[in-house]
């Protein structure tokens, strides 16, 4: 597998404080060879298991080791489906409000299937590996979100 160090030019992985530019990811995993883009954005929504009121969620990440597991887990989507041209995993910390986007993951690849199963393998393996929790504001108080999970190793093929 390629060194997370080094990330190519077909993939974008960013943790930022900004609100995540959804139509420019889009854009940016266009490609000629690629008639399929999956785009998936994870979104603040009004309730979670057992709560309800939901306002805001705060996420905090160990930012140094955030940007190399999101590239170890591109390569691996590359590994998997060698036919995906563009792979993004973007995540936002910080405090964010009711419909805003906290991750974004996307691919593009020839065909629909392995745009679909990279883009799905993305975001399931980006939720249980990479550092990254959140923290749930509700009618209730504040609590650590609890679908949090120990942090995983990528898992290899």
């Amino acid at each position: 597998m390629m060194s997370p160090d080094v990330i190519p030019a077909d993939t974008w992985v960013e943790l930022t404080h900004d609100e995540l530019p959804i139509a420019a990811i889009y854009e940016w995993a266009l490609d000629p060879a690629a008639g399929a883009v999956v785009l998936f954005s994870g979104t603040v929504r009004d309730h979670a298991e057992h709560r309800t009121g939901v306002t805001q969620l705060v996420y905090e990440a160990y930012e140094s080791e955030v940007a190399p597991r999101l590239a170890g887990i591109a390569a691996e989507m590359r590994q998997r489906w060698p036919s995906v041209r563009k792979a993004a995993l973007l995540h936002r910390v910080g405090m964010l409000g009711l419909t805003e986007s906290s991750v974004v993951v996307a691919a593009s690849a020839p065909h629909r299937d392995a745009a679909f199963e990279a883009a799905r393998f993305g975001i399931d393996t980006l939720k249980a590996t990479v550092p990254i929790w959140k923290q749930e504001h509700h009618d209730a108080g504040t609590d650590w979100g609890l679908q949090s999970q120990p942090i995983a190793q990528v898992p290899q093929s």
